[in-house]
């Protein structure tokens, strides 16, 4: 574990698989747009699914604000397809299979064992605007990140 991230912090680089096949790193979007990541413990279990469907009813709206959405679980490729087939979901799922930007990340577990739910707001530049960590509160994840990413976009 590096020393803990925190607010004014360059966001960590990487690139992990994804949905679509390509390999996609947050360096692709500095400049352009702002970044929601949000790390989240498993596809398909009741918590995670609510977030997803939240961040996906609220997708355009980010889209709108100059944001995009990357959800980011240890679940396989072939796991997310699934899930992003099944709720419909429009943005990008990433595969860290072994957890190693979960660890870059200090996305902490949650009594120990389960892979925390943190989301982070980056700016165009790459630095971290906003963390947000709740991991029973999965709605919460996208008023949050929505609340900061209209902030920062100065949209109504």
């Amino acid at each position: 574990m590096g020393s803990k991230i925190q607010v004014g912090d360059k966001a960590p680089d990487f690139a992990l698989p994804a949905t679509t096949g390509e390999m996609v790193r947050l360096s692709d979007f500095l400049g352009k747009t702002y970044v929601v990541v949000y790390f989240y413990p498993k596809d398909d279990t009741p918590g995670c699914t609510k977030e997803a469907c939240a961040f996906r009813d609220s997708y355009e709206v980010f889209k709108q604000a100059g944001a995009e959405v990357i959800g980011i679980s240890s679940d396989s490729v072939e796991e997310h397809q699934r899930f992003r087939e099944r709720y419909k979901l429009p943005f990008l799922l990433l595969s860290d299979k072994g957890g190693e930007v979960r660890k870059r990340y200090n996305v902490p577990k949650t009594f120990g064992l389960i892979p925390g739910r943190v989301t982070y707001v980056i700016d165009k530049q790459g630095i971290i605007r906003h963390i947000f960590n709740s991991q029973f509160d999965a709605e919460m994840h996208r008023e949050e990140a929505l609340k900061t990413i209209k902030e920062l976009s100065a949209l109504p």
